[in-house]
């Protein structure tokens, strides 16, 4: 039986700009995600997306709505991720844990090359933006 992993991601909206972050490490490096974590035993998703965000890119941010979650299944685990609408509250971003960081408008959603699990969450922004 496959592993299944539970994260969090934040879509940090800013106007009308999307922020898509580069790993810059793992088996998935140089591919673009939405930027979150592991939810850690005792937090809340909420908790844990605001933990990450403020370690993976020393920023701050108000978690506006729930967006939607995702069921991915990769070769080697399930992925089950829980997406937050967010916006930045204070701090300047730091690139931690990615390689790369770039602020895209709904017509430049596709011109990264996105995690598979993150495909569906720019298919359905597409929708609401």
């Amino acid at each position: 039986m496959k592993k299944e992993i539970e994260v969090v991601a934040a879509i940090i909206v800013k106007d009308n700009r999307i922020l898509a972050t580069q790993r810059g490490y793992g088996e998935f490096e140089g591919g673009w995600e939405f930027p979150g974590g592991k939810v850690e035993s005792g937090e809340t998703k909420e908790q844990a997306l605001i933990r990450e965000i403020q370690e993976e890119l020393k920023i701050e941010i108000s978690i506006d709505r729930f967006f939607q979650r995702v069921d991915y299944e990769y070769p080697a685990f399930i992925l089950h991720m829980d997406c937050f609408l967010c916006t930045i509250q204070s701090g300047k971003i730091v690139l931690v844990e990615h390689e790369g960081a770039r602020w895209l408008l709904k017509n430049e959603l596709d011109t990264v090359d996105w995690l598979p699990a993150d495909i569906e969450i720019v298919n359905d922004l597409k929708e609401i933006l």
